[in-house]
């Protein structure tokens, strides 16, 4: 017999993870590996329980949902991704999957719906919420339009962790203070942040600082 599917739980909300947990603590062969406030947690969580899923909410500290989701699929693609949140809103789901998540579920709807999810994920499907599915359809139709893809932001030239650098520095973390919670030297973030600036073709942290907010990096942003 398989060993139990193991989950592992990410949101910043102590009582909606008891929550999730009392929900699928009765299904069979399956374990709570392990819960997360926020995403850099998850991220070093992951590496030592190694789930076969994460439900995730898009609402952390540290590090989005949506970036955390694109570093877990760089670390081990064969960690499968649920997305658990309250937004509604297209270009959410849109990003979701465009990130890798194989499911998409809305709060309000998980008592009726995640066990059924997680059972549709482990055999390897795909599950959106069933509130949603109209915006599915217009994410289709906007996709093959003629003209491209609407909900399509310019390629960003930075890196998942150069991305994750840049927010912190617009958080006003110090270089040491980023290489404690990214687990790197306070060096290697400098290298990083001579690779960013480089790259953006910009000289001052002011500017570092304004492209994190205009990219939606900063505290305060879902992406």
């Amino acid at each position: 017999m398989a060993g139990p599917f193991k989950i592992m739980l990410a949101d910043d909300h102590v009582m909606f993870r008891r929550g999730v947990r009392s929900l699928i603590q009765g299904m069979p062969n399956v374990e709570v590996v392990g819960e997360a406030g926020d995403g850099f947690e998850l991220l070093r969580l992951l590496r030592e329980s190694k789930p076969d899923l994460v439900i995730m909410d898009i609402s952390m500290p540290n590090l989005r949902g949506l970036e955390a989701t694109r570093e877990i699929k760089y670390i081990d693609t064969g960690v499968k991704v649920l997305i658990l949140t309250m937004h509604k809103e297209r270009e959410y789901l849109y990003h979701a999957l465009k990130a890798g998540a194989e499911g998409y579920l809305l709060k309000e709807d998980a008592d009726g719906e995640l066990i059924s999810a997680i059972e549709t994920l482990r055999r390897g499907g795909t599950v959106i919420s069933s509130l949603l599915s109209a915006q599915v359809a217009d994410i289709f139709v906007d996709k093959f339009r003629a003209g491209g893809e609407p909900l399509t932001a310019p390629e960003d030239p930075l890196t998942i962790r150069e991305r994750e650098i840049i927010k912190l520095i617009a958080e006003g973390k110090s270089s040491k203070e980023i290489g404690e919670l990214l687990f790197i030297s306070s060096r290697t973030v400098q290298h990083h942040r001579a690779n960013i600036m480089r790259k953006l073709n910009v000289k001052k942290t002011a500017d570092l600082v304004k492209y994190a907010l205009q990219k939606g990096y900063a505290m305060g942003s879902d992406f």
